[in-house]
């Protein structure tokens, strides 16, 4: 008899998956799982919703250790019923030994493209190396695109000469999302290092054509790097950075320009910042909501949501998704239009698992 290996590993992930509901409404799925699917550990969650309703998680699978550098490969998990069930996880790159990571999607509403930005190095190239001049390679970025939500993609073609400049020897893409502005512009949020002075600086890059070519734009720094943007609704962008500030806050800078220049980095008070990635969005609606997720803490831990009604001068809303060690997160609005949040923790770690928090968007404003 002829078993179909595809359904065997469907149900076995379906055996796998740990759902909870709260009783004020909000779901929680563990969507990668430590030491399952031949990987060490997963990280650096990303999620976007493509333009027909299909949710596409995407992170880092790590083979052999939760290290940054080594055998690394990009893997996906998409959900065809807004976030009640997923199909098998897919590799979307693996180059053997490398490092392949750093996902950045973006969707291009008027094609329905979905886009995905991302880096590449030699697996044996650590950041310290390649800040320090010291590696056999360099870091690189990458994209490729999907047609069809997310069943296959394109062969990741190279961009790293119209994105990266000569100085730089760390580079990034996201992690987390890009946006399109209303004029059509594909935003990615990225970051670099200068080779003299191994200062840290965050930076955008962006298409005016679709995704088939893309241009460096604004540079930000010092003494930030993994961001996030969004448009604000007057046109203008905000750009929400990971601080190396004693202060412990968030940066942020504005463009009026669509990212091409930036304002000069200041601190938010009120996003404490634990060294750790964050992630920002616009909630669909008439009134101007921005909705923050990061470890609110020193420490990453208190994987927390803030609610912004003002353009993200005050953020008046919070709610704590998980009191425990957390760290990267990823906002996104379903096809339902609830909320989801795609976020690493643990209990003893802030890397056990990269869960998905799903709730309706009144579920912010209820009593805690």
């Amino acid at each position: 008899m002829r078993i179909c290996t595809t359904t065997i590993l469907f149900c076995l992930e379906l055996a796998l998956w740990t759902v909870s509901v709260a009783d004020d409404g909000a779901t929680f799925t563990d969507v990668f799982v430590s030491g399952q699917g031949s990987y060490h550990s997963y990280r650096i969650p990303s999620v976007i919703v493509s333009a027909k309703g299909t949710v596409l998680a995407l992170c880092e699978g790590r083979k052999k250790s939760r290290s940054d550098a080594g055998d690394i490969d990009l893997v996906l998990k998409r959900s065809l019923d807004g976030c009640k069930s997923w199909q098998p996880m897919q590799v979307v790159w693996d180059d053997g030994p490398n490092t392949c990571g750093n996902p950045c999607p973006v969707v291009d509403r008027s094609t329905g493209t979905i886009w995905l930005l991302m880096t590449h190095n030699l697996g044996q190239d650590t950041e310290a190396k390649l800040v320090d001049s010291k590696s056999e390679g360099t870091r690189t970025a990458w994209v490729t695109h999907s047609t069809d939500e997310g069943v296959t993609w394109t062969n990741p073609v190279e961009i790293t000469k119209d994105v990266k400049q000569p100085d730089w020897t760390w580079y990034a893409t996201g992690p987390g999302v890009g946006i399109q502005t209303r004029s059509g512009r594909l935003v990615i949020p990225c970051d670099n290092k200068v080779a003299v002075t191994k200062g840290r600086q965050s930076h955008v890059i962006f298409s005016d054509d679709h995704g088939q070519t893309w241009k460096l734009g604004g540079v930000v720094g010092p003494n930030c790097n993994e961001s996030q943007v969004v448009e604000l609704t007057d046109g203008s962008l905000l750009l929400n950075m990971r601080s190396y500030e004693a202060n412990h806050r968030r940066l942020i800078a504005t463009s009026r320009d669509g990212g091409v220049t930036w304002s000069a980095p200041k601190e938010d008070r009120a996003l404490i910042e634990p060294v750790c990635q964050a992630s920002i969005i616009r909630l669909p609606g008439d009134k101007p909501r921005l909705l923050f997720s990061n470890p609110a803490s020193t420490k990453r831990e208190k994987l927390t949501l803030k609610l912004s009604l003002d353009e993200g001068k005050t953020w008046p809303v919070v709610r704590e998704l998980h009191a425990g060690p957390a760290a990267y997160s990823c906002l996104t609005v379903l096809p339902d239009q609830s909320v989801g949040c795609l976020y690493e923790c643990g209990d003893k770690s802030p890397y056990d698992v990269i869960r998905l928090a799903t709730f309706p968007q009144s579920w912010l404003m209820a009593p805690k």
